[in-house]
Formats: C-alpha cells, structure tokens, sequence
C-alpha cells in the first residue's frame, strides 16, 4: 500500500521532510479494524512528533486525525462491520493515518456523521475528544444542561480545539462562553460558533474581562498559548474554580501553582491520547464520545471547523498542510483528502 512517512526531522517546507513509501498493508489485532483511508487532518501533535527529532528504527507514519471505510475487522470486534464508515483519532502508540490503509482499535473510533463528507468529518475527531474530555471528564461540568450558569473563558477560541469547545459548551451546557481571538477574522470565527463574547489575548485579559463583567471567571480553558497565559489564568480564575491545559503545565511555576492552591483550584491536564496509550479500563469511553459528537452534527447542533482542504493525500500536500499549522495563523483545522 501507499503511504507518507518522514525519516529525517526536517522543516515542513524542506522537500525530503516527508517521503512516499510503499509498506504492506497491516493485519487486524482482535478489537482491532482496518480502515481504508480517505482523508487526514493535521494537528500540532504531528507537528511535535516531526520536529522532535529523527524516528528511531525507520521512516514513521505520522497522521491520527482520519476518516474512511472499514474494510476488516479482528476477531473480536464487536462495534463496526466492514463497509461502515467512521473518523476517530488513532493512537500516538502506532502507525499514523497517512496510509492507504489503517489498523486501529475499534473502541476509540466513532461513526462518521452522515451529514458530512470524509474531508469535513476528518477534522472532527482529535479536537472534539479533547474538549469534550476536558470540560465533562476531567473538570466535571455536566452535559446536556442549561442550569450551569458558571463563566467559562476559552483561550485561543479559533484554534482547533476552541472551535470545538465554544460549539460544546453553548449547545451542551448554560456556561457563558468567553472565548479569545486577536484578528478580526478569528473573531467573527468564533462569534459564529457561538461565543457570547470574544476578548483580544494580545491584549491584557483582565481590563477586558473587567469590562464585560466578569472580573473573574469559572472556568479557564488554555487551548495555546500556556506559558504566555498561566499567570494570567491563575489571577483569572474565580476561588474554587479550574483551570484546564492541554500543552503540559510549563508557564505554572511555584509563583501560580501558590495562587492556585489559595484558591482552591483544580489544575487539569488532558491528553486525549491517554486513554488509548495504556489502554485504560474506560478506553471506550472515546467510542462514546465520537458517536455523541456525530449525533451533535447530524442533528445540526455542532458543525465541522474544516475551513482548508488540500489533495491528493501525498508528500507534497503534507508538507503543506504541515506548514500551515506551525505558521501559527490557522482558523479551524486543515485537511488533505483523497489518492
């Protein structure tokens, strides 16, 4: 089968950054399905890895964002047949997306939502698991009610995982959605998705959140940006309340995890790839979450943050699309569809 790997760690825009290789197509593990793939999204994830340094043993098959077809299962798959068509956000564990075809483990894996194309539903799925990890599993707001009426501010709201959780939060919840943009395009993004207000975080935070009232806020989800934020995030934050990060915790040193403790705030940390990384007792949980987030888009409540597509899937457009990521401008998700 075809596939896109990158032997060397070098900058998106060097030609041999990603190389075409041909590879045997993989053999099921028991849960496991093979996917035949029509398209990948591209997140910062995979940025990280390929600029981590060289991959040990060989050319490595980055891609976790995808969307396509099954076409075998393994023994004891129990959750889709093959001619189902599904997206999900694979396993930092194993071979990426950027193949022809994919083996990935069924309980991390959603239907695809019938409403949309493959390009539209690849930019789904890594985003939607972490903001939907973070706000219901890790910090505990309970989904589906309108009696929540805490603050919430989303920090870099026109970023993947932002657009994913203004989209949550609004439909799922009664939280006031703050969320954070400093282009006049981000902001109109972000106001279309739902925010109720969108504050500049080039900007100093608190004059402005002062502003709308909200001298302190609830809950703060930092989505870019952390180092520069934390201090800002732990002066923010309202007593008892909880700071969520998805970029490690550097930017919290002792100075804000004092502030933290005197508050009594709760400090998250949520790596979506965890559940799947040691195959944890509620591993299916993501199973759960991607089919819930299809039934969102079917049912008109949430919509796909795809706003770039490139194809073919193939070195080139990869490149590409990795470029676009780290140039650090991007408004929702890129995708490269299609052979």
């Amino acid at each position: 089968m075809r596939a896109i790997a990158y032997a060397k760690s070098l900058p998106a825009e060097d030609p041999e950054a990603f190389i075409e290789i041909t590879c045997d197509r993989p053999e099921p593990d028991p849960r496991d399905l093979i996917v035949k793939i029509e398209a990948v999204s591209v997140n910062p994830v995979d940025c990280k890895v390929r600029k981590g340094g060289d991959p040990v043993g060989g050319p490595r098959l980055l891609g976790f964002d995808a969307s396509g077809t099954v076409v075998a299962t393994g023994s004891e798959a129990r959750l889709f047949k093959p001619g189902d068509t599904v997206f999900y956000a694979g396993s930092i564990m194993r071979p990426g997306s950027n193949a022809e075809f994919h083996a990935v483990d069924e309980r991390i894996v959603g239907r695809k939502p019938e409403s949309l194309d493959f390009a539209s539903a690849a930019a789904l799925p890594l985003t939607a698991v972490t903001a939907w990890e973070l706000l219901f599993d890790r910090i505990g707001v309970v989904p589906g009610t309108t009696t929540d009426t805490r603050s919430l501010l989303i920090v870099s709201g026109a970023g993947g995982v932002g657009s994913i959780a203004i989209q949550l939060a609004r439909q799922l919840t009664g939280l006031t959605v703050i969320a954070t943009a400093s282009r006049p395009e981000s902001v109109e993004w972000a106001r279309g998705l739902g925010a109720h207000h969108v504050i500049d975080h080039s900007k100093p935070l608190a004059p402005q959140l002062v502003a709308l009232g909200h001298p302190a806020v609830d809950i703060v989800l930092l989505f870019g940006g952390t180092r520069q934020h934390a201090a800002a995030a732990a002066e923010l934050v309202a007593p008892e309340g909880h700071v969520g990060v998805i970029e490690g915790a550097d930017g919290f040193g002792p100075t804000e995890f004092g502030t933290l403790f005197q508050k009594s705030v709760g400090l998250h940390l949520e790596l979506m790839f965890t559940r799947s990384r040691f195959a944890t007792r509620d591993i299916e949980r993501q199973h759960a979450i991607l089919d819930a987030v299809a039934d969102l888009v079917d049912e008109g409540k949430i919509r796909t943050t795809l706003t770039r597509t490139l194809s073919p899937i193939n070195a080139a457009t990869l490149r590409q699309a990795h470029a676009l990521v780290e140039g650090g401008r991007m408004i929702g998700k890129v995708v490269v569809a299609g052979w």
